[in-house]
């Protein structure tokens, strides 16, 4: 799904209305009744259903007067507060307000913060103060009324967008709205998957208003939003009479002594997402650990560097004929990085592998002095780095990093030819074409030591079926879907385990045990 700046979605708009002849207070309308669907769920449980909306004197307050009749009908208690007065509204918002009014809806205007009610009791505000093209700071009435709402403690579904929120960079200037959800028109926007915006926004429904997809594709908007939807279609299809060799054979190099578990966790997530077998490659020395730790994943000893529990260079040729015989391969999860170890994944990565690769961790720090082999590699690409392992890949500062995270990614992706997946908050994704997909899952309690290479599992056991699976499908696209469906999968996981360990008590292992729960909200 698209994911657009204030401009683009105004030129949506625009040429709906003037090419394909939609009428703009036809949008207003479909707006305001998706507002009242959304809000009339959030009512379901309530016995009164007092609603409280907030209207501006723009379109937002428009949407907000459409919102407030279809609510009516609904036979919802509404009263209206207008922030201003009735003469002061022009166009499809003065429409609107007497629609509302030929409806005997209460329409109280409130001109200074005097006039103010102090009770504001109800079950639901709506906020409909501002829209998308807000920008600057606010003040008097509308600061009063902002602060009022907040401090009720009463639900609020913001119109489009948290009045006083930045649509274009998430950030506030002086006093947001907090909403618990957003009804936002026709495609998300910037500020609602991004921080500190999505924190003022809550959850994000998009409202369907009517504007045709052709018209939503003709914008030029290289930025998207990963979904529910598109990650269902996104998972392979297995036939009836499917073996394990038919869902994927994936290898994967990691762990050093003391980093065992990241191991176990990337090994196990890429068969808890569907792989059919998963070959782990680890220093021999902890190869006893590995038998006592896993039961379904296979260990294939490997030489290490006298007995430290850190993979030596002379293991390449033990590790060639797993390459040869797997659909796709995983390195650098606890791979530590002894001098060998770094020397044996760049030897690897520049002239051994074939298939495609997802390269974390230690692997993406094996080229920290040079990534330059990493440019153009004749097999797909995947890298996974936080911005700590980006910034020493890239020689760009952290603080640069995070300044600009979608245009740092996309321009990495495009210069290496390679998908990017920027771990964070959100967690982006870049391919060479330019295109970057924003995650929308995912919560605080990820930031937790393991996380990351559950992620990498689940990417490489999706890939690994991918490949098997989907044959007839070009293997560009293949990888770029399992990266988009294991960033998106690894973010509903959290969000799973959240709920029942919250966000202090979440743990990689939690993220991992969560993964059937995922796959099962997708499938059904």
């Amino acid at each position: 799904m698209k994911l657009v700046t204030t401009r683009e979605m105004k030129e949506i708009d625009r040429i709906a209305i003037e090419k394909y002849g939609i009428p703009p207070l036809q949008l207003m309308e479909k707006a305001g009744a998706g507002v009242a669907e959304v809000a009339a769920k959030r009512l379901a449980d309530s016995k009164r259903k007092n609603v409280f909306v907030f209207c501006g004197r723009g379109n937002n307050g428009g949407d907000g007067f459409v919102a407030g009749r279809y609510l009516a009908q609904k036979k919802a208690k509404v009263r209206i507060f207008l922030l201003g007065k009735k003469t002061e509204l022009k166009g499809d918002a003065q429409v609107n307000l007497r629609k509302t009014l030929k409806r005997k809806l209460p329409i109280i205007e409130i001109s200074d913060a005097k006039k103010i009610p102090e009770n504001l009791e109800c079950d639901l505000m709506i906020d409909a103060i501002f829209g998308t093209g807000f920008k600057g700071e606010i003040g008097g009435l509308e600061k009063e009324i902002i602060k009022k709402i907040n401090d009720s403690k009463i639900t609020v579904l913001a119109v489009d967008i948290p009045s006083g929120l930045d649509a274009d960079t998430g950030k506030v200037q002086s006093i947001c709205v907090r909403a618990d959800q957003t009804a936002t028109m026709g495609l998300p926007k910037i500020a609602q998957v991004f921080y500190p915006g999505k924190d003022f926004c809550g959850e994000v429904t998009v409202v369907d208003i009517g504007i045709p997809d052709a018209v939503i594709q003709s914008v030029k908007s290289n930025l998207n939003l990963i979904t529910g939807d598109e990650v269902r279609k996104f998972l392979p299809r297995r036939p009836g009479d499917v073996h394990k060799g038919d869902c994927g054979k994936v290898f994967i190099l990691a762990g050093s002594t003391g980093l065992t578990g990241a191991a176990c966790l990337a090994s196990l997530a890429a068969l808890r997402i569907g792989a059919g077998l998963v070959t782990l490659g680890v220093p021999e020395t902890l190869n006893p650990i590995f038998e006592v730790k896993l039961t379904e994943v296979i260990t294939k000893p490997l030489p290490d560097v006298g007995k430290k529990g850190a993979l030596a260079l002379r293991g390449l040729g033990g590790i060639t004929p797993h390459l040869e015989n797997s659909d796709c391969y995983a390195i650098g999860p606890g791979l530590g990085q002894h001098f060998e170890t770094l020397e044996l994944v760049r030897r690897l990565v520049v002239s051994r592998i074939n298939k495609p690769l997802i390269l974390d961790a230690d692997g993406l720090n094996a080229f920290a002095k040079d990534s330059s082999p990493l440019k153009n590699l004749p097999y797909p690409l995947i890298a996974t780095p936080h911005i700590g392992e980006l910034s020493r890949l890239i020689n760009l500062s952290i603080e640069e990093i995070v300044k600009d995270r979608v245009n740092i990614s996309r321009r990495v992706a495009q210069e290496y030819k390679l998908v990017l997946v920027l771990k964070g908050a959100p967690t982006l994704v870049a391919e060479p074409s330019g295109e970057v997909y924003v995650n929308s899952t995912g919560n605080p309690g990820m930031a937790t030591a393991g996380s990351g290479d559950v992620l990498t599992g689940m990417i490489a056991g999706l890939l690994g079926q991918k490949v098997k699976l989907e044959k007839d499908k070009p293997l560009t696209h293949i990888v770029l879907e399992s990266a988009l469906a294991g960033v998106y999968l690894h973010g509903l996981c959290g969000d799973l385990a959240e709920k029942e360990k919250t966000e202090y008590g979440l743990i990689a292992g939690d993220i991992l045990d969560a993964i059937p729960k995922a796959l099962k909200r997708i499938i059904n």
